[in-house]
């Protein structure tokens, strides 16, 4: 009976960790394009509205899309847990169920961020959306940063960190899967750098906001941005390491492959290479996400609280 709590909580820990990561990414993607639409308002709204649907792995149908119909369904739709609303309430349940394990400051910045969200849809039908992503991205970043700063070191910091890493190393790849793989829907590289949260460290970096496929040489492989892939993978190792699990673990196998074939990857062949590492890195992920699982989540029974899904 022990082992099965445990495993539910380490479950909620990861998967709280998954959705917060999961709703900051989407909401920093929703508040990119808007915010280019701004910009450019001859920018055509269902290219960019299809743009978005492919992003996130949803099929945008033959009819026009507007961007009312994208917030409904990728930020308001609190029945689906890849929306902002849905992934956020995932969060909130998951984390009540590990509530022992999480600290108060990380539930009270939860429970308060999923009770704020209403009144914040309902302004933004209003007066636009950028008050309400601006929300969960702050109400995100707060609950990291109190994660970092209220827990101690152990196992469930690491589930969380865990589950974080390897929605970011997801979020991230689909975003450059798109445009690399999907032209008739690829964002441009400052949309793509903004939506990543990567504008001013690329600036920084090469002294110039991104317009070239340099940008997805930094998203990849840059070992200091934390957002970029190669710094998730490791992240997640670190994570997969200290929860006892050897290097030819399945878990652990595929991220540090995928990590080191980051690491001493030849820059110049970067462009040439990127489709198949795309793929990969999705696998990689996918591969890893089932055999933690299998590993750590191996009771039998029902689940009382969200987990993936549509």
């Amino acid at each position: 009976m022990n082992d099965v709590i445990l495993s539910r909580i380490a479950e909620a820990l990861t998967w709280t960790g998954r959705y917060v990561e999961r709703a900051d990414a989407t909401a920093r993607i929703l508040d990119a394009y808007l915010h280019r639409m701004l910009e450019d308002p001859w920018r055509d709204e269902d290219v960019a509205c299809r743009s978005l649907y492919a992003i996130l792995g949803l099929d945008a149908g033959g009819a026009p899309v507007d961007m009312q119909q994208v917030l409904d369904q990728l930020a308001f739709d609190a029945r689906s847990t890849g929306a902002i609303e849905g992934a956020l309430g995932a969060a909130r349940l998951n984390a009540r169920s590990a509530r022992e394990a999480v600290s108060s400051a990380m539930w009270e910045c939860l429970n308060a961020t999923w009770h704020a969200l209403a009144d914040q849809r309902r302004a933004a039908r209003r007066t636009g959306p950028y008050a309400y992503l601006e929300l969960v991205r702050s109400r995100a970043a707060l609950f990291f940063g109190l994660a970092d700063s209220t827990m101690s070191r152990d196992d469930s910091w690491r589930f969380v960190v865990l589950g974080r890493s390897l929605e970011r190393v997801d979020m991230t790849v689909r975003l450059l899967s798109v445009r690399v793989l999907d032209a008739a829907h690829a964002p441009d590289w400052p949309t793509l750098l903004s939506a990543s949260g990567a504008d001013e460290a690329y600036a920084r970096v090469y002294g110039g906001f991104g317009d070239t496929p340099r940008v997805a040489e930094f998203l990849l492989l840059d070992r200091d941005f934390p957002r970029s892939a190669l710094h998730a993978l490791t992240t997640a190792e670190e994570c997969l390491s200290a929860l006892g699990r050897p290097r030819q673990d399945p878990a652990r196998r595929p991220i540090g492959r995928l990590r080191t074939r980051l690491e001493y990857l030849d820059t110049s062949a970067l462009e040439d290479q990127l489709p198949l590492l795309l793929r990969d890195l999705q696998t990689a992920c996918m591969a890893s996400a089932e055999a933690v699982a299998e590993r750590f989540f191996p009771y039998q029974g029902p689940v009382v609280w969200a987990q993936e899904g549509a």
